[in-house]
């Protein structure tokens, strides 16, 4: 049950921070010209894409993109919170795992009430090099990802190791 209240927590808080900053985006910039900081490095721009990261699968046909974007991703979305809540795991790979669902849960959201649009609303550039437009959600499933991949590199399994010696006397860290 602690486990269940967790994964509904962090959860809550990733799609909260999503959709108010999705809902503040639309009524500040939709229709509005970007708005630049720090001699243009971060802007707030207003998008909406019909695609996944980069606009990867925008030319797709609209039923095509409902059958990749919203059945199948929400499928492995929902399956991956079932393996999530039955899997026992340390929490901080369960909280990477989260930010992963949660970014993706926050995008499927926008696709099911915004005809199948993603709204995007921030962008990084210096020079000549820039990102894509991205959004919390965005930032989230990114946060996770690298998190992964660090926490099961040589580094991050050593690191780990370390952990469990200085903890195996102390109450287990999993969920």
């Amino acid at each position: 049950m602690k486990k269940i209240l967790y994964i509904f927590a962090v959860l809550i808080v990733i799609l909260g921070l999503d959709r108010i900053t999705k809902i503040a985006a639309v009524r500040a910039l939709k229709m509005n010209e970007p708005i630049s900081y720090l001699g243009g490095l971060f802007q707030l721009t207003y998008h909406e894409n019909n695609g996944a990261m980069l606009n990867l699968g925008s030319g797709l046909s609209d039923a095509n993109r409902f059958i990749v974007f919203t059945v199948i991703v929400g499928t492995g979305l929902a399956a991956g919170l079932v393996y999530l809540i039955m899997k026992p795991m340390p929490r901080l790979s369960l909280t990477l795992a989260l930010l992963i669902v949660g970014g993706g849960l926050g995008n499927l959201f926008d696709r099911v009430f915004n005809n199948g649009l993603v709204v995007d609303f921030m962008l990084l550039s210096a020079g000549p090099l820039r990102t894509g437009v991205f959004n919390v959600a965005d930032i989230a499933i990114m946060m996770g990802a690298i998190g992964y991949v660090a926490l099961n590199s040589l580094w991050g399994e050593r690191l780990t190791k370390q952990r469990e010696c200085q903890s195996s006397s102390q109450r287990p860290t999993s969920l």
